[in-house]
């Protein structure tokens, strides 16, 4: 059985800073792909992991 991807979207609100947080505290243990993109671009990935 194949395991299925879950797509997360969301969009923000104007943002007055240059800095962007993400809070990772109810995500599920594991390593995750975050994708950042400009004009329907993605311009940058990062990998990273939430420790066990």
């Amino acid at each position: 059985m194949k395991k299925e991807k879950s797509l997360l979207e969301g969009t923000l609100d104007h943002i007055h800073e240059n800095q962007i947080y993400l809070n990772i505290n109810h995500l599920k243990d594991g390593s995750y792909l975050l994708k950042i993109m400009y004009k329907n671009k993605v311009i940058k990935e990062i990998t990273f992991q939430k420790p066990a």
